[in-house]
Parts: C-alpha cells; structure tokens; sequence
C-alpha cells in the first residue's frame, strides 16, 4: 500500500481552496488543477488518519463515471486532455499527484447539492419519521429503514463550508435560487444519470441507495456534472446480496466508518479521532471493491 497524501503541496500554483477531500489550484484562467486527497471526512469533520490510495480510487470512479455518463447520456462535464505533466513539469513534485489529480476545466459551480435518494437511510429516514416527508417530498407510509423508494426523488440540499453541515432544502428553494428552468434541468438530469448508475452498479452487486451530484456552468448556461461522481464518498453503496429492508446495511461507502465512529464517546464536533490501522485497512478494501464492481464486466 502506498503512502497516504493528507495535504497536498505544488509551490508554483495558486491554492484556490481546500475542502473535506479535494484540493484546488489555478492552473489558468480556464483551467483547476483538482487534486483528490487520502482525507476522510465523516459527519462533515476531517479525520487525521488519511486511507491509503483513495483519492486515486476516487479519481479512477469519477473518471469512469463522466465518461459513461457523457457516452450514454450526452451530459458534458468538465474533464479535459490535458496532462498533469504540463502544468506540474517537476517530478518529484509530481510523484505524490499521479492517479489523483485531474485537469479541469473552470466552470460556475451551482450553490446546490442534487442528491438523488432510491432507498431510505440517512437524514432521508430521520425526515420521514419525522414528518412522513422527504425535502418536502410525501411518501407511502410504513416504509423500513432502508426501504426502496417507489421511485427515486431529487432531495437537494445546500452546499456547506467546510466544518458545517448541508441541510436538505425543498424543489421550491431550488427554484429560488437558481430559476425554474435550470432548476427542472438540474432535477431530471440528476435522475436521468442515478437511473442509468443504479442499472448499471446493480448488475455487478452494488445497490446505489442515495448520492450527490455537483455540477456547474460554462460561459454558455450549459449544464456540466463537476467535481466527483458516484463514488463511495457521494454515494451510499450497498452490496446487493447482503441487503435486507429494516436495518442498516453493510456497505462499500465510508458509512463503515461511520458506523465505527458511532460507537466511541465522540461529540462529532473537530477534531476528529484517529482511527486504528485495522479500521483503516478494512475501509480501504472496501473503497478498492467499489472500484473492482463497478468498473468490471458484469458476468
């Protein structure tokens, strides 16, 4: 296993931003450098144990995704084919960024979570024990924890700073904020690309129960998918042959941690607690199974 980068450093490039996983630099004045670190955030704090090679892995779903997604669906996004070796020259520099960075284009990023939701886990099941409602959205009563939706729902929700947590917001405040039109385009995309992952991820064992999107606009108002796509970070992932309706179930995603978190006398306010090598090491297996499943051909 390689050693893990928890910060990454590149001396001739801007530092735009440091967030939960990602850093960015200004490569240009169209062009990021986007690099996915080994941080892991839960419960919206960053932990001081980094995971070993998942920020490549991320990197390698993301990139698979926005092709699929692109190929299938004729959603652009902001990848480029621009290599790392013309904005990073100095090797050793270079090193620790290989596999995890990414060249991308500079888009308006809008100020909205699109999280689409098929099954019901998370703050989806506390909203709706709560209120029968999910964002606003009614359902059927007597649904179990983990329960398949009827049919998928767009909960969005806002975009938090780092340290703070998204809340779920209604369609309405959606089109508040970004206008009718772009709002509807932003909903039936986001369902169009979770229906065509959940068929494809479901013939190679995974459920995709709930995930987030992130999309921006160039100068034209087009619709780009930014930032990461269905991987175990923005998505819940659970393995099909273990899934059972009425408890939480196992899964590929850094819900494992979380699940380990829950269990220490934690306020879940910074900083995080370190986490034990064993923990690591079964949370970066999961994260590579991800990638093996959902990237193979299904048998």
């Amino acid at each position: 296993m390689r050693d893990a980068l928890f910060e990454s450093h590149i001396p001739h490039l801007p530092l735009i931003h440091r967030g939960k996983v990602r850093d960015l630099y200004a490569v240009d004045g169209d062009h990021l450098l986007m690099v996915t670190t080994d941080r892991l955030s839960a419960f919206d704090v960053v932990l001081p144990t980094p995971i070993p090679d998942k920020g490549r892995i991320l990197t390698a779903i993301t990139v698979f995704w926005m092709r699929k997604v692109e190929a299938m669906l004729g959603i652009p996004n902001q990848l480029t084919d621009i290599a790392l070796t013309e904005v990073v020259a100095d090797p050793a520099v270079r090193a620790p960024l290989e596999g995890r960075s990414l060249v991308v284009r500079r888009l308006r990023a809008l100020p909205v979570e699109a999280v689409v939701r098929g099954y019901l886990i998370g703050s989806g099941w506390k909203d709706y024990r709560a209120s029968g409602k999910v964002c606003g959205i009614d359902l059927p009563e007597g649904l179990d924890l983990a329960a398949r939706l009827p049919e998928a729902i767009f909960t969005p929700s806002t975009k938090a700073e780092l340290g703070e947590h998204d809340a779920n917001i209604a369609f309405d405040d959606v089109v508040r904020l970004l206008g009718a039109e772009l709002a509807d385009q932003l909903r039936s995309t986001s369902l169009g690309i979770y229906a065509m992952a959940r068929e494809h991820a479901r013939r190679r064992g995974i459920l995709i129960a709930d995930t987030k999107f992130e999309f921006g606009l160039d100068s034209d108002g087009r619709l780009h998918l930014i930032d990461e796509v269905l991987t175990p970070d923005s998505s819940r992932f659970w393995p099909e042959e273990r899934y059972r309706p009425g408890i939480s179930p196992e899964s590929f995603d850094k819900q494992f941690v979380r699940d380990y978190l829950e269990g220490l006398d934690w306020d879940k306010n910074p900083p995080g607690p370190t986490i034990p090598d064993d923990i690591v090491a079964r949370t970066a297996e999961r994260y590579r199974e991800a990638l093996r499943r959902l990237t193979a051909e299904p048998a």
